[in-house]
């Protein structure tokens, strides 16, 4: 079991270097825990209380997903040896799904790279 430091590292620091797979999955926990809201919004009656506290919430988990994303998106792009600043793409319609399935599909690069020593962990001072 991965302890906090871990998880804090992964979603939210952007050093290092990340699998696809894990890239993958983080991302769909991130996809769900923004979902959950949403739904719980979509359940109960429009401009009601329990409306109005699902609907912040959900923009809560948005905002955190937004950079959770992000902070994946640098580090799978340091396993590939590119630059974290390429991330933007995932901003621009229509590119953003062919980024994503590139960061899915292709492998990082095999050994040590400038942004780290080894792929699913912090760059090492």
């Amino acid at each position: 079991m991965p302890d906090r430091s871990d998880l804090i590292w992964l979603f939210f620091r952007i050093s290092g270097r990340l699998s696809r797979a894990a890239y993958f999955l983080g991302g769909l926990l991130v996809a769900i825990i923004q979902a959950f809201p949403l739904y719980r919004f979509t359940l109960v009656p429009e401009g009601t209380t329990e409306s109005n506290m699902w609907s912040f919430i959900f923009f809560i988990a948005f905002i955190a997903s937004l950079w959770s994303n992000v902070a994946l998106a640098v580090k799978r792009l340091h396993d590939l040896d590119k630059p974290g600043v390429a991330a933007l793409v995932l901003f621009v319609p229509v590119v953003s799904i062919v980024a994503f399935l590139v960061l899915c599909l292709f492998p990082g690069q095999p050994g040590p790279n400038r942004y780290g020593k080894r792929t699913n962990s912090p760059a090492e001072p």
